[in-house]
């Protein structure tokens, strides 16, 4: 058995990690647009706890290529399974809600299709052109998967040259077998190397509290810079459901505090790191 499915005492939730309600008035105008024209973010179907914050900021992450993966990681809320046929309309909805919402900044994320043989980068790149096109003053960070280490299949990401490219490793090297099952730590690092070697700034995030040691976030943070990555993030996992991996501890504040100081001596440009940091979280900061 997984050391990360072994059964484990439940971990109380500490009492300074609360989520904010969101508030403000530009957040209010987005909700009312988004539920007017039942848009889809992920922000919303995935209850972020930043929403609010970053809604008034002007940033939305919005997931295309369905609502169901082929990979079954476990700390993941989105459905395993058959995935359906791609909808070849979806670049020019995105833009359209981009557009309605008067993003500023967007951030755009897939579940993994593994079943395309391009693993859906041609929508990937679509999606990129049509917001361009019907919003050439919104910025983009584009959250990829690793498309099964089909460099090809990279490239038209890379072609169209997002502001931002992220790309998660999630955990350390040694708890990424039980995390992302279909998942390999050092393709991961390739396809942000490949990334990085082609011009486009770099990002990727890992979730705290899973049993990883100090010394392993240290270890991930030199891999991290050594592929060449300009911009991480740091959260804490939370668990979605019990049918998830559990959570092995919750991470101080103060010791994300001394993640943030490590991490920008070693030479990242910018550093998310605190308990309810989420990959997209003060994107819009990013592309500066």
């Amino acid at each position: 058995m997984s050391e990360l499915t072994t059964k484990v005492k439940r971990v109380p939730k500490p009492s300074w990690l609360r989520v904010k309600l969101p508030t403000g008035e530009t957040y209010k105008k987005v909700r009312e647009i988004v539920s007017e024209h039942k848009l889809h973010t992920i922000c919303e179907s995935g209850h972020c706890p930043n929403m609010g914050e970053c809604w008034g900021e002007g940033t939305a992450t919005f997931m295309i290529l369905g609502n169901i993966c082929t990979r079954s990681c476990g700390f993941c809320n989105v459905a395993t399974g058959r995935p359906e046929p791609v909808d070849h309309f979806e670049p020019a909805k995105v833009a359209n809600s981009v557009k309605l919402m008067n993003v500023k900044h967007a951030v755009i994320t897939s579940v993994d299709r593994d079943e395309l043989k391009d693993g859906g980068a041609e929508i990937w790149a679509e999606t990129v052109r049509a917001i361009r096109h019907q919003c050439p003053d919104t910025t983009l960070e584009t959250l990829i998967p690793d498309f099964a280490g089909k460099w090809e299949n990279l490239q038209l990401i890379i072609d169209e040259a997002p502001e931002v490219v992220s790309h998660n490793l999630e955990t350390v090297r040694r708890l990424t077998k039980g995390v992302r099952i279909q998942a390999k730590y050092d393709r991961s690092l390739e396809v942000l190397e490949r990334l990085g070697k082609a011009g486009i700034r770099t990002k990727s995030g890992l979730m705290l509290g899973l049993g990883e040691t100090k010394e392993e976030v240290i270890e991930a943070m030199d891999d991290l810079r050594n592929v060449g990555v300009n911009v991480l993030t740091l959260g804490q996992y939370l668990q979605p459901t019990p049918n998830h991996l559990p959570v092995a501890e919750f991470i101080h504040p103060d010791l994300f505090d001394a993640y943030k100081s490590i991490a920008l001596e070693k030479g990242f440009m910018y550093v998310e790191s605190s308990p309810l940091v989420r990959s997209s979280y003060h994107a819009e900061k990013h592309v500066k």
